[in-house]
């Protein structure tokens, strides 16, 4: 049952209204979802190269479809809504974000756009000021009378954090401006950061600590900038560069260029390499330079921002959605570096997901030594990804390869590229494992998925605890007083290990020396409520005890489905062992897994997830022991007298007397089986207006055929 290759992305131009509308939402919670991650809990998950590639699909969607576009559409916001936690701080002028250039050709034309916009003769290029992009998190200042008053993060650009007495404690910051010529009010903006070896030596301290290690400099910062604990931002070592502006009553000079001198005699640090541009030769010689110096600065960045210099200019250019017409942003590609492929480890999930881990020959990039990367996926291994990363022109990964590593916006380091020139004549291609690397059970993929995942629900370790809790769940054994944090304390220190640990706490209990009792939260009255909520669990429904199996795509829907079909555990468990018989072949044709697949609302991809649970003998073992424990209630019991008791139903068509829900439970009720395709095994076809291809097929094989009329009449005898 092997998946397909994940399909590539169909070219804007080409999407229809209706595709254009599905993946224009996709789009949009995939980066609110991103926002979130970076803006709010400083932990993003994807680069900035991955994340203004979707960020580009939603805006040529957006210009082909203008419709699409709503006042909430990512397009049209700014960062994410302010985190929980803190005061929230209305900005007087919204802190907005840059448009992005990627190549020269960009750049050239933002300096047209802007010559345009402004009616200049086509040798009147204006002047630009060119400044390093800081990779760090944005701030507002205000200033009244000189004074610091507050100090915002930018949150969703119109909203921020109230962060004041966390940066009262930053050294670049003023506390007041200095000189004679400060405006009554005005908001001062720039970047918190940190530098590269602060950044190394407080992980190193975080590592000591067994406390939280983060993963670039920007993460670090930000998370040191937003602590409850004012003390714990006084210890870091954060650092601030000013380069903008928001209110000001009385701006003290008319360019760009004049205002950053004033900042820096006002008491703020500017960026000494900031530098004036006459022309795009200029900007594009700057970017190139700062390109090159990249590696050796002490703090990171991700590229170099171009501002008109005139302010009067910067006023009539104005704005346009989210960002400023007169500034862009001229992106850096991500840091690269090679390096030699060691080994490949593959990393269990807690759902079972098994994703391959590049084992590397440590180098550094971007100033971090990296010895790990991710491969994403088996497909990406093979050269055939297409999950937003970097695609390797179908070229495979193999142990001892010469590889290309890229830390990506500084975030999670990825392989992206071979040297084939240099890969050893002894090389293979990587055979993915078919087993898990935790458990041993075996591993499969579902057809359209690019994830291989372990089986082993019940066993696998890397998938204990949240199958655990799954099992005592609200659905589920649904067990008073052993909830989440029960099973993951009772996990931790080996009291519950498996679903049948539950149900022998209590004798295990009675013959340990170390009582459950004498656990801090624990007394003699609350272990006796427990194993008694325990025992009274003992006794539980077919359904239940479906779903607490953990099994994917069997949730509650699905799992009253199947109890109702096979009314007892012997009759599924023996029906589910039959049909994994034929998992490893090509296609089941065993006569357990048609009649599985035939239950009408299952269907293949739940029956063959049902089907793989049991063709792991030790899935099979650890159900065997639980029901050791347990006794499971059969399910409702239909009527056995009615005329269709035990026979198999398929209602077809459009039903007039009767919804289809009805018509089911009407049947089922009577102990009919209600199957969703026609099979020699079916006995009646109920067929309404414009029946079609199983009305055909039931004519073929010979299936008795009934209108409603005759339905009703045969089940009211």
């Amino acid at each position: 049952m092997a998946a397909k290759a994940t399909k590539a992305l169909v070219d804007v131009d080409k999407l229809t209204k209706a595709q254009a509308k599905v993946e224009h939402m996709r789009l949009s919670l995939e980066i609110e979802g991103h926002n979130e991650r970076y803006y709010q809990k400083d932990a993003p998950t994807v680069s900035d190269a991955a994340y203004d590639a979707l960020r580009r699909r939603l805006e040529a969607i957006e210009a082909r479809f203008p419709d699409l576009v709503s006042k909430d559409s990512p397009t049209q916001t700014v960062g994410a809504a302010p985190a929980r936690g803190f005061a929230k701080v209305q900005h007087v002028v919204p802190m907005l974000s840059l448009g992005n250039a990627f190549s020269d050709e960009d750049v050239t034309e933002f300096v047209e756009r802007i010559r345009r916009f402004l009616k200049l003769d086509a040798d009147h290029i204006p002047a630009l000021v060119a400044e390093p992009k800081i990779d760090g998190l944005s701030l507002s200042l205000r200033y009244e009378n000189g004074e610091l008053v507050r100090a915002a993060t930018r949150g969703d650009g119109f909203t921020g954090e109230d962060v004041t007495a966390n940066v009262r404690t930053i050294k670049d910051i003023p506390h007041t401006l200095k000189g004679r010529n400060v405006p009554a009010a005005c908001e001062m903006r720039g970047e918190v950061y940190m530098l590269k070896k602060d950044f190394l030596e407080l992980n190193k301290k975080q590592a000591a600590a067994d406390d939280t290690v983060f993963a670039n400099p920007r993460n670090s910062a930000a998370g040191s900038l937003r602590q409850k604990d004012v003390s714990i931002t006084a210890s870091r070592p954060l650092k601030f560069f000013a380069y903008t502006w928001g209110e000001m009553t009385e701006p003290p000079a008319d360019t760009q260029h004049g205002m950053l001198e004033w900042m820096d005699r006002a008491g703020f640090v500017v960026n000494p390499l900031i530098t004036l541009c006459k022309s795009v030769d200029d900007v594009l010689k700057f970017y190139n330079k700062i390109g090159e110096e990249r590696a050796s600065l002490g703090y990171d960045i991700d590229g170099v921002v171009y501002k008109v210099d005139r302010l009067d200019w910067q006023e009539r250019l104005g704005f346009v959605s989210r960002s400023p017409r007169w500034a862009i942003a001229h992106k850096f590609a991500a840091e690269q570096a090679t390096t030699v492929l060691r080994g490949i480890d593959i990393q269990v999930g807690r759902t079972g997901a098994m994703t391959p881990v590049a084992r590397l020959e440590p180098v550094t990039v971007g100033g971090v030594v990296v010895s790990n990367a991710t491969l994403h996926n088996e497909d990406y291994i093979k050269g055939i990804g297409n999950d937003g990363s970097p695609i390797r022109d179908g070229v495979d990964l193999r142990i001892d390869d010469t590889v290309v590593v890229q830390r990506a916006g500084d975030v999670i380091p990825q392989v992206v590229g071979v040297v084939l020139d240099k890969r050893p004549k002894s090389a293979k291609p990587y055979k993915f494992p078919d087993t898990c690397p935790v458990c041993g059970s075996h591993a499969i993929r579902e057809e359209g998925e690019a994830v291989r995942r372990c089986t082993g629900a019940l066993i696998c370790p890397a998938q204990a605890v949240e199958r655990l809790k799954h099992f005592v769940s609200r659905l589920a054994f649904d067990i008073d007083g052993l909830g989440e944090k029960q099973i993951q304390e009772f996990y931790e220190d080996g009291l519950v290990m498996s679903p049948v640990d539950i149900f022998t706490l209590r004798e295990r209990d009675q013959r340990s020396t170390s009582k459950l009792m004498e656990r801090e939260g624990y007394g003699e009255t609350s272990v006796r409520n427990l194993f008694d909520a325990i025992d009274a669990r003992r006794n539980i429904d077919l359904h239940r005890l479906i779903f607490a199996l953990g099994i994917r795509h069997v949730g509650e829907g699905n799992a009253k489905l199947l109890a109702r079909h096979y009314h007892t555990i012997e009759n599924f468990r023996e029906a589910m062992l039959a049909a994994a018989k034929g998992s490893t072949d090509e296609e089941n044709t065993t006569e357990a897994y048609q009649d599985l697949n035939d239950i009408d609302g299952i269907g293949e991809i739940v029956a063959d997830a049902v089907v793989e649970f049991f063709a792991e003998p030790r899935n099979v073992k650890a159900l065997g022991e639980l029901l050791q424990q347990i006794e499971v209630k059969p399910a409702e019991q239909p009527r056995k007298s009615s005329p269709v008791s035990d026979k198999t139903v398929v209602f077809t068509g459009s039903l007039t007397k009767f919804t289809r829900d009805e018509a089911k439970a009407m049947a089922e009720r009577l102990g009919a089986k209600v199957a969703g395709s026609v099979s020699k095994k079916t006995d009646y076809v109920v067929a309404g207006e414009e029946a079609g291809s199983k009305l055909t097929k039931a004519r073929e094989l010979g299936v008795a055929v009934l209108t409603e009329d005759d339905w009703l009449k045969l089940i009211e005898e």
